[in-house]
């Protein structure tokens, strides 16, 4: 099953985006389970992680999308994020809440489709998804939704995650080969990062697990980030 919330004030809207879900899931087999949500303020209030998307309207009364975006993330950084719009240059700025698209109005059932099935095979990827990377001594396995980001430096590449940083001989775009399709994006030359794990932009710099990724590290007998 597919848990998804629709933060729309636009009843009109909200009951469009409504009737899509429900001829997707006709189309496809997919379970879905939808809930509504009239404004920002109302899924932030007392906001737990409960559902796999969130179909989010950028411009509400109350609370627009992008500041109920960016308190959600506080508390989740796995829901996938999808925001509608009537104006693109708003949903260029979902990157700093890790976004995963957007969609414009008027919604298109197959535009939205598009991106809907986009979604749900990332959502499926997550649940099991592995590679695996060469360090010293032998192969090391890895669960992609505990990479947190992965780091340039030299020639090597440094796999941060959350049982700890792995040292790994490659190059990164290798590594983008390697992570392709599985919610990765590249923030700059030094950095590919996993979506679900940024929680925000600050000062231009990517904000991951209460890091501030800089364009350089400096290196001791352990990784240290310089915020």
């Amino acid at each position: 099953m597919v848990r998804i919330a629709i933060v729309e004030d636009e009843e009109v809207f909200a009951e469009e985006l409504a009737g899509y879900l429900k001829k997707y899931q006709k189309e496809s087999g997919e379970e879905i389970q939808v809930k509504h949500y009239r404004d920002g303020d109302e899924i932030t209030s007392d906001y737990k992680p409960q559902f796999e998307m969130i179909l989010m309207d950028i411009q509400m009364k109350f609370m627009d999308g992008m500041s109920a975006a960016e308190e959600i993330r506080k508390v989740d950084s796995e829901v996938i994020i999808i925001f509608i719009t009537n104006t693109p240059q708003y949903a260029i700025h979902g990157y700093e809440v890790g976004a995963l698209d957007y969609i414009l109005k008027p919604v298109s059932y197959f535009a939205f489709s598009q991106k809907l099935n986009r979604a749900i095979e990332q959502i499926e990827k997550r649940k099991h998804t592995y590679v695996t990377i060469s360090v010293k001594g032998g192969i090391l396995r890895l669960d992609t939704s505990d990479i947190y980001y992965v780091e340039s430096y030299g020639h090597n590449l440094v796999y941060h995650t959350r049982l700890g940083d792995h040292i790994s001989a490659g190059t990164m775009k290798q590594a983008e080969e390697l992570l392709k399709n599985l919610g990765f994006s590249r923030g700059n030359k030094c950095y590919l990062l996993n979506l679900q794990h940024v929680e925000g932009i600050q000062d231009k710099c990517a904000v991951v697990k209460g890091c501030r990724l800089l364009p350089y590290t400096t290196f001791d007998r352990h990784i240290k980030r310089v915020v």
